[in-house]
């Protein structure tokens, strides 16, 4: 075979297995679309829309919380306890004799109408369901009770934080918990209010201040659904333009690598403008889960409006050098002009 020959079926050859090549990179993209877009997500910018505005947060607990278990004193003036240790502090009840159970309302109208027959309540503690049957107890003044403190639903102030391109919204910074338990309410579902916010009142040492307002609880004031209280703030879906007033602009992400300590800002909508304060980031670990950041307050005219700090304002954004890089979380009670701030890489996990 002449050297021409052999060059020519080279030159096919090579043609044909650069073909086939190109052709199973296009095949293996198909098939594995994944690889395409981590690597995509590595060279794009991240965005928020930063908020900080006051909202009416409602919370509805997956049932009935117990407080507490107390004695009861019976009509004969004896003294008991229904629950004898096998309810405690912290417990959901979700079922009274197999009627499921939303609110302690409704608990409280099954007790009643069931008189002095035992019942068995579902329960929930520490994510294990059991049953428990307790006998009620008829008191003096012919009331039955089973000897429980109990708390449902959970309404408060807070303040939005963020919201994404996707439109989920993210708010507080810190989970909701139970005012006297201290545990994370069991609940993926609430609604988002529009709040009313018409005073503070300031913080002093030992004392930590709020806002003062009013939430309106009608459908025309809600602007989101909540869909997850994890212990790093609330999760949810913001829908309608309720905000487009507040002319909200897109703003980059600063992830850990990004946040030094040093000067930065918190934004705050105050009587419906967005305001920015000056605060200082003073210490900052981003190994923590929470509390990555301690924050001094240091603007002047917001210093002057609260002392700091107060109830109601954990979820501001705080954000430095054009990026939003957190969200404040806590105040310090003894020293309302610091508080605690939260990585926004621990709230996105």
């Amino acid at each position: 075979m002449s050297k021409k020959k052999i060059k020519i079926i080279g030159k096919y050859l090579f043609l044909a297995g650069l073909i086939i090549g190109i052709v199973s990179v296009i095949l293996y993209e198909k098939d594995h679309p994944f690889r395409t877009m981590a690597v995509d997500y590595q060279i794009k910018e991240e965005y928020v829309y930063p908020v900080g505005l006051p909202v009416g947060i409602y919370l509805r607990t997956n049932g009935v919380m117990v407080i507490d278990t107390v004695t009861v004193e019976g009509k004969d003036g004896t003294v008991k306890n229904p629950t004898n240790g096998r309810i405690h502090s912290g417990d959901y009840i979700t079922a009274f004799n197999g009627e499921p159970v939303g609110n302690k309302s409704k608990l409280q109208y099954l007790i009643q109408k069931n008189q002095i027959s035992p019942v068995v309540l579902s329960v929930v503690s520490n994510n294990i369901w059991k049953k428990v049957q307790i006998t009620p107890v008829k008191t003096k003044n012919g009331e039955y009770q089973l000897g429980i403190w109990i708390r449902d639903d959970m309404q408060s102030i807070g303040t939005l934080s963020f919201i994404t391109e996707s439109r989920q919204f993210f708010s507080l910074g810190h989970g909701i918990c139970d005012i006297d338990t201290g545990a994370l309410l069991s609940s993926n579902e609430g609604s988002l209010y529009l709040a009313n916010v018409w005073g503070v009142k300031k913080g002093e040492p030992g004392k930590p201040g709020g806002l003062c307002g009013s939430i309106d609880y009608s459908n025309q004031k809600m602007i989101g659904k909540i869909e997850v209280n994890s212990s790093n703030g609330i999760w949810g879906t913001i829908f309608g333009n309720q905000l487009k007033p507040y002319q909200i602009e897109k703003m980059k992400v600063g992830h850990s690598d990004f946040v030094r300590t040093g000067n930065a800002k918190i934004k705050f909508i105050w009587k419906g403008k967005p305001r920015y304060y000056d605060i200082e980031i003073v210490q900052l670990d981003t190994s923590l889960t929470e509390k990555n950041m301690v924050v001094h307050i240091t603007d002047k005219k917001l210093l002057k409006q609260t002392n700091g700090i107060v109830q109601g304002m954990s979820g501001c954004p705080i954000i430095q050098k054009n990026r939003v890089v957190g969200v404040l979380t806590h105040v310090m009670v003894n020293h309302p002009n610091f508080g605690y701030g939260i990585v926004i890489d621990k709230i996105c996990q």
